[in-house]
């Protein structure tokens, strides 16, 4: 494969169209549609006694109003659980409308179509629904006691319980481990919720034409939109389409599938036969959508005088929300990515995951990988500091070297694989953070703290991924991939991958994505996986494409196929370019039509002469044109790794806390384009501090989300991101052709433990809890 372009730093395709305000997203479209709204449930925990929509009926250009019982059986049942698990014994979904029991404030009750939104809101608000109010279960231990249920049919509250054990060397439990160990710690760690707050919210958009349905959603995954759909609405697939346009930022709440107003809006869509839209406001992204992080860990951990981990027992307590449409994926991520890049003598991992009456928990960027690594590198610390060994000793005391890849920990991954990290070199990622921050000449000064987290990430998860490729007559790539984007910068990247693989100019090369009338089958973009994943599928078909070219080529040009190659689009005979032909007329001689729009082609047709009499023009086992199709299936994840570092500044009378340095040192395989690469970890970092300093889901006893507004809910400006400073080391993983790895939450990861490092370097305080605020710090420094 060539080189050229793979690996380059070319700017974003993507961006000028976006920049100048050219994009196309959810609410640009449909401007006459009729708009739909939602009443949705004020209590965290009630019984629906009667639901009246007569005042609403008076509402000039009010079209229809909706209750459960106005659906179908096939739409108002529970949604599907995406995600099954043997350990997710009490797995629970929501109904697109709530029947009898609302568990969450923001539960959808009633749908409303009108005119317009504002009339839709309008008489939302006349509608009036008799609640029985009962008592919430809001805060997650209070949902461990299990006093009081969520689900009257799941006991304690609890839906999944899993314990994972990998014992030592010697055969020792971790337990054996840690008593036997000459030091041991125990202690306890919280990280409180978040959420993705993407910048535009979600929606759908549905026409139908009485035989065919086309939705727009602001989805991370169309295709798994339209299955749902197609099977909800009682539709053959190929009679629906879903089109994901440019979308607004993801970060793991669009992955969910489908949405209550994804089904509800198409089958209104339907049953009207009018378009219809809804456009997600910000409040109904607070209570309405996905939340995560919030869990509880309690470590034990035993270790030498060295520092090197003998034993660690982790007992994590897991918020699932009132809902599990994502299953367990969090925790068994939290639960196996806690390991790190670190050789642990012995491990046992246990989780229980309940239910509690709040907003639903599905994957946000990182997806239980910065709670894991929070536990984990703040136990580095802690035994650092019991040690009274600095902090990067111990570290690289636990590292797993580099000839001893692929490493296992025995464990299963969330993709129900072994649990094996395919390639890195972590002594050196270490010498190189360290360097690039200057952990070893750093001047410590009252208030100034260092910090640092390291983090390895499975990416490229399964099952599988494909591209298409087309050559057209005028020279032009075509590529398509199933997955969606929202940001990530695919049509640059996946055109790196074509134009590298073809030989062509980049140009020449157009990307779509999430549209399945271009590719029906996929999974969806989540989980760093769009890259190792789409960008090898994309490859496949390349070579597909290629090697039909030059056998199409080689019969033009009377020349032997392993004698030639593509340079800028030209079909030539290596060491002769003159004679060359352009793809643009290979793409016609593919063709047994054979049309000739040019002199050129004319030309070329001319002397690639016609089918042999006794052969048809498109052989058994041949297609006309100039495409490929392929499909990356990987036999397990691919694993990423990264060491973050920073310097922080505290206030010594308001505890506010500023980020002096940041530095980062990432390995995601061989790199595409590294500006992209540093565009994710900036992105993801910015992302972190927001979870590690600003943001938290802020619930009262009664379930009541306090904070659900910009005006309440914290995120940082650009004025509290540093500069992030940026180093690479490429080690290619050999589980993919391309030897790749994903890099989309990479930033994301591992803030909060590096950010709690340096402030308790600064401060000598513990710091057990995140996010940590100033009010936090200041409480912390009266009780030290």
């Amino acid at each position: 494969m060539s080189t050229r372009l793979f690996g380059e730093a070319v700017p974003r395709r993507e961006d000028p169209r976006l920049l100048t305000g050219q994009g196309r997203y959810l609410d640009d479209l449909g401007p006459g549609a009729l708009a739909a709204a939602f009443v949705r449930s004020p209590h965290a925990h009630a019984r629906i006694r009667d639901i009246d929509v007569s005042a609403a009926l008076d509402v000039e250009g009010l079209v229809a109003v909706y209750t459960w019982e106005d659906l179908p059986e096939r739409v108002g049942r529970p949604l599907p659980l995406l995600i099954p698990h043997p350990a997710l014994t009490h797995g629970r979904t929501a109904r697109p409308l709530a029947r009898d029991v609302v568990r969450h404030v923001g539960e959808p009750v009633v749908m409303v179509v009108a005119a317009d939104r504002y009339l839709a809101e309008d008489a939302c608000a006349l509608i009036e629904v008799d609640y029985e109010v009962l008592e919430p279960v809001a805060g997650l231990e209070e949902a461990a006691r299990g006093a009081r249920l969520v689900h009257d049919d799941v006991p304690g509250n609890v839906g999944a319980h899993l314990v994972q054990e990998v014992p030592s060397a010697a055969g020792r439990s971790a337990g054996e481990a840690i008593d036997a160990a000459p030091h041991t710690l125990s202690f306890r760690l919280d990280i409180e919720r978040s959420a993705s707050m993407p910048l535009e919210g979600r929606g759908v958009y549905a026409r139908w034409d009485g035989a065919d349905l086309r939705v727009y959603s602001s989805t991370q995954t169309s295709t798994s939109v339209r299955m749902a759909v197609a099977a909800a609405l009682e539709l053959p697939l190929p009679r629906v389409e879903v089109i994901a346009p440019d979308v607004g930022g993801g970060f793991g709440v669009k992955i969910v599938h489908p949405w209550p107003e994804e089904l509800l809006v198409p089958w209104a869509a339907m049953l009207l036969g009018r378009e219809v839209k809804w456009a997600e406001d910000r409040r109904e992204h607070f209570v309405a959508a996905a939340h995560e992080r919030g869990q509880v860990h309690r470590v034990r951990v035993g270790f030498d005088d060295d520092g090197r981990v003998l034993g660690l027992d982790v007992s994590i307590l897991h918020d699932h929300g009132a809902y599990t449409p994502y299953g367990i994926i969090v925790p068994i991520v939290t639960s196996t990515q806690l390991l790190g890049p670190y050789k642990i003598g012995a491990y046992r991992v246990e989780f229980t995951a309940v239910y509690t009456n709040t907003v639903q928990v599905t994957p946000y960027r990182g997806a239980g990988r910065p709670q894991g690594v929070f536990c984990m590198e703040r136990t580095m610390d802690k035994i650092a500091r019991h040690l009274g060994k600095d902090r990067t000793e111990v570290r690289a005391a636990n590292l797993i070297q580099p000839d001893e890849f692929p490493y296992d920990q025995g464990m299963t991954f969330q993709d129900g694989r072994p649990l094996v990290y395919d390639s890195g070199d972590y002594p050196e990622m270490l010498r190189l953070v360290k360097e690039l921050i200057g952990w070893d000449s750093f001047e410590r000064a009252p208030g100034r703290g260092i910090g640092i987290g390291c983090y390895v990430e499975g990416t490229g998860v399964g099952p599988y991924e494909g591209g298409h490729v087309q050559i057209t007559s005028d020279g032009r790539v075509h590529v398509s991939t199933g997955l969606t984007s929202q940001g990530q910068g695919h049509e640059t990247v996946f055109a790196q991958i074509a134009a590298t693989e073809l030989g062509v100019p980049i140009e020449r090369v157009s990307v779509v994505t999430g549209d399945t009338r271009r590719f029906g089958y996929a999974v969806g973009t989540f989980a760093s996986r769009a890259a190792v994943m789409s960008g090898n599928a994309i490859a496949l078909a390349c070579a597909e494409v290629r090697r039909k070219a030059l056998r199409v080529a080689a019969a033009a040009l009377e020349a032997d196929p392993a004698d030639l190659t593509v340079t800028d689009g030209l079909v030539h005979v290596v060491g002769a370019p003159s004679a060359s032909i352009p793809l643009g007329t290979v793409a016609v001689l593919a063709n047994p039509l054979r049309y000739a729009f040019d002199e050129e082609t004319a030309r070329a047709t001319q002397f690639a002469g016609v089918a042999a009499p006794d052969r048809p023009p498109v052989a058994p086992g041949e297609e006309p044109g100039l495409e490929g199709r392929g499909y990356y299936s990987p036999i397990r994840s691919t694993f990423a790794a990264g060491m973050h570092a920073a310097v922080v500044e505290t206030d010594p009378e308001t505890a506010e806390i500023k980020i002096v340095r940041y530095a980062v040192v990432h390995d995601c395989g061989r790199l595409i384009n590294p500006m992209i690469v540093e565009g994710q970890i900036h992105g993801g970092v910015a992302q972190g501090i927001g979870g590690a300093l600003y943001e938290r889901m802020a619930y009262d006893a009664d379930g009541q989300l306090l904070n659900a507004s910009f005006m309440d809910f914290l995120m940082p400006y650009a004025t509290e991101i540093p500069a992030v400073e940026t180093g690479h080391l490429e080690t290619p993983s050999p589980l993919n052709p391309l030897g790749i790895k994903g890099a989309g939450e990479a930033g994301v990861i591992p803030v909060s433990a590096v950010i709690a490092s340096a402030v308790e370097d600064a401060e000598g305080v513990n710091i057990d809890r995140m996010p940590l605020s100033p009010s936090d710090l200041f409480h912390l420094r009266e009780g030290a």
